[in-house]
């Protein structure tokens, strides 16, 4: 179970009351807490915010915190100003730690982000195979079509029996894209959406047709490359399974005729 975030005005809020009211209650404790130790305890909560809400709220709290700090126990006390150099250099540091971890934790949930999609990808290819296996060709046109869909966001995906055509862009097992032979770059301009793009299945007796054409998408080489591998999962011609299958059948109904 992932952990929510904090999100919207909420996490706004969250990370401006949470610094004060902490600087707060340190202020009261002065005279047992240290500077020192009263920043460490504001870098964990700056820590908090920024693991649970997003970037924005993180900057903003790490701000609030390097504020509150000069608030509330550098002296003079309870005013905006700072005299001793050491405590100056507690609060820049303060906001740049603040800064530092909030963008940590933005990495961090980017990657447990691409973590999840992998996974995601690995058990859609996966189950893609063990459908092409057991021979649920329509079945299987019909899903992969859905899942290249959705894995490249694109408007719309149709599966067209036959070659490609070869004036339309194509999508090709690298995962790179061309159009009339040029190559596109799909990180800059996108995929093309003046046109269908062709991605042909693995045997190559039929294409899905791409539809990208209500706004720019630029879906990355990963993404490219999944939409690519369950393409060749796709073959519609009999399978030799099938072949077997039914010659089997008919072996058995001519075995049990009379000799």
């Amino acid at each position: 179970m992932g952990t929510r975030t904090w999100a919207g005005p909420w996490a706004l809020t969250w990370a401006v009351v949470l610094p004060v009211a902490t600087a707060a209650v340190l202020g009261l404790l002065r005279a047992v807490v240290v500077n020192t130790s009263a920043s460490l305890i504001l870098v964990l909560v700056v820590t908090a915010v920024a693991v649970r809400a997003e970037r924005a709220a993180g900057l903003l709290a790490a701000v609030i915190a390097a504020l509150a700090f000069d608030f509330f126990l550098a002296p003079p006390f309870y005013e905006l100003t700072i005299f001793e150099r050491a405590d100056l250099e507690t609060t820049l540091l303060l906001l740049a730690v603040g800064a530092a971890v909030t963008e940590l934790a933005q990495w961090g949930r980017r990657e447990r982000a691409r973590a999840s999609r992998r996974e995601g990808y690995v058990a859609g290819v996966a189950g893609v195979a063990r459908m092409a296996v057991d021979g649920a060709t329509s079945d299987l046109v019909t899903t992969v079509g859905a899942m290249i869909a959705e894995v490249l966001d694109l408007d719309r995906c149709e599966f067209r029996p036959g070659p490609p055509r070869p004036d339309r862009p194509r999508l090709h097992p690298d995962g790179s894209v061309t159009w009339n032979r040029r190559p596109v770059d799909v990180g800059r301009e996108g995929l093309p959406t003046m046109d269908r793009i062709e991605l042909a299945t693995g045997r190559g007796d039929g294409v899905y047709e791409l539809t990208a054409s209500t706004r720019v998408r630029r879906p990355d080489l990963e993404r490219r490359l999944v939409a690519a591998t369950l393409a060749e999962q796709v073959d519609t011609r009999p399978t030799a399974s099938a072949h077997m299958s039914g010659s089997g059948v008919q072996d058995r109904g001519s075995g049990s005729g009379p000799s």
